[in-house]
C-alpha cells in the first residue's frame, strides 16, 4: 500500500501531487517559499487545501472539493511532524514527553512510560529521560523530540529541516541517528542540505513555486539536474534551452555546443550542463574549436575550497587565487567565460 497526496492551496499558488512507497523516505529540496512547509502542513491537517485528496494505505486523511467533504483531525491521522526546533513540553520529563504520544492514544500510564523508556533509549537518549527541557542542549532535545515522534507510532514521520537549528557538531549526530531510525520507514523530509538528501532519502523532490521542478533518484537528479536550483545544489552551471544538431540554443539565441546523452532531435527542451571546474575566464575573447564563448560581467568572487569561484549571474567558473589575481578579476568586471563542447553535456529538460 501507499501514500497518495494531491493538494492544491490558491492563495499559496501550491498545487502538488505526490506518492509514497512503503518504507520509502522522500527529501524534498527547493528555494525559501517553495512551498516545503506548505506540503507538510497538508499532510499534518495544520492547513487545509482547496481542493484534493489524500490517503494512506486507502484510509482517506482529506478529500475536498468536486462536491467531496471528508477532513480527518490532525491528531487522528497517523502522522507525526518533527519540526525545526525541539518543541517539547517545557514542564515535563524527557520521559513523559515521549510517552504523551502513547498516552493520548489511550495507553496506560505505565505502559506509555515503557514505550517513551525504549524510543529514548533507540534515540541514544536513555540517560536524559528524568531531565526537563530547560536541562538538554539543543541536539539532546532533538532526539527526544524524534523519539516523541516515534514513540506515537506514526504511518508517515514529516520532518521539517530538523537539523536547521543545530550547532555543526550536533547535526552530522542527529543525522546519523536519523539514517537509523528512517530505515524502512515511510518518511517524508524537507530540507536546505544536499547531504541529507544523500544521506537519508531514496527519492528527492524539487519543489519550485508550489510545483514539482523535478524528481527521482537523489544521485540522478544531481547527476543530471533540470532545474536552475538542483543544478545549484549539485554545482553545475545550467543553461536552458532549445536542442539543435550541435548542443542547444538558449532563450537569449546563444548557441551551446556540447555532447548530447543520445541522438540529437532538434527542437525539443533541453539544458546544457557543464561544472564550473570546466570553465576558463579570459579577458578577450578565445578562438579555436571546440569552444563555447560566454561575455559575461562579473557579479561575485567568493573562496570555494582552493579555488575562487567566479560568479556572473547564474555561470560560475572556479580558477586558482593566483590566476584571479592575474586577470584583476572584481565584480562589474567584463570577461569571456570559456568551456571545451566535450564537457558540456546536453539532454532533455
Amino acid at each position: 500500500m501507499t501514500v497518495r497526496i494531491a493538494a492544491s492551496v490558491t492563495a499559496r499558488g501550491f498545487d502538488v501531487e505526490l506518492s509514497l512507497a512503503p518504507g520509502e523516505t522522500i527529501a524534498v529540496l527547493g528555494p525559501n517559499g517553495a512551498g516545503k512547509s506548505t506540503l507538510l502542513s497538508v499532510i499534518a491537517g495544520l492547513v487545509r487545501p482547496d481542493a484534493g485528496r489524500a490517503e494512506v494505505d486507502g484510509r482517506v486523511l482529506f478529500e475536498l472539493g468536486h462536491g467531496a467533504e471528508t477532513w480527518t483531525a490532525p491528531h487522528r491521522r497517523g502522522t507525526a511532524l518533527l519540526a525545526q526546533e525541539a518543541l517539547l513540553f517545557p514542564h515535563l520529563s524527557a520521559l513523559d514527553n515521549v510517552a504523551f504520544g502513547p498516552r493520548s492514544a489511550g495507553a496506560t500510564k505505565d505502559a506509555a512510560r515503557e514505550t517513551a523508556g525504549r524510543w529514548l533509549d533507540e534515540v541514544d537518549a536513555g540517560d536524559l529521560a528524568s531531565r526537563r527541557p530547560h536541562q538538554l542542549s539543543g541536539g539532546q532535545a532533538q532526539r527526544v523530540a524524534v523519539a516523541r515522534a516515534l514513540a506515537a507510532g506514526p504511518e508517515v514521520l514529516l520532518l521539517d529541516e530538523p537539523m536547521a537549528a543545530l550547532d555543526i557538531h550536533a547535526a552530522p549526530l542527529l543525522r546519523r541517528l536519523l539514517k537509523r531510525v528512517l530505515a524502512g520507514r515511510r518518511a517524508i523530509i524537507v530540507t536546505h542540505d544536499v547531504l541529507d538528501a544523500y544521506m537519508l532519502a531514496d527519492r528527492v523532490i524539487v519543489l519550485e513555486d508550489g510545483k514539482i521542478t523535478e524528481q527521482g533518484p537523489v544521485r540522478d537528479v544531481l547527476r543530471r539536474p533540470r532545474s536552475r536550483f538542483a543544478a545549484g545544489l549539485a554545482g553545475v552551471n545550467l543553461v536552458a534551452g532549445t536542442t539543435t544538431a550541435t548542443g542547444i540554443r538558449s532563450a537569449e539565441g546563444l548557441d551551446i555546443a556540447g555532447q548530447h546523452d543520445l541522438a540529437p532531435v532538434p527542437g525539443l527542451a533541453g539544458v546544457a550542463a557543464f561544472p564550473p571546474s570546466a570553465v576558463s575566464v579570459f579577458l578577450d575573447a578565445a578562438h579555436g574549436s571546440p569552444r563555447n564563448s560566454f561575455r559575461v560581467r562579473i557579479t561575485d568572487l567568493e573562496p570555494h575550497g582552493d579555488q575562487i569561484r567566479v560568479r556572473a549571474g547564474d555561470l560560475a567558473a572556479d580558477v586558482t587565487p593566483a590566476a584571479s589575481a592575474d586577470l584583476g578579476l572584481a565584480p562589474g568586471l567584463e570577461v569571456f567565460f570559456v568551456v571545451k563542447a566535450a564537457a558540456v553535456a546536453i539532454y532533455p529538460a
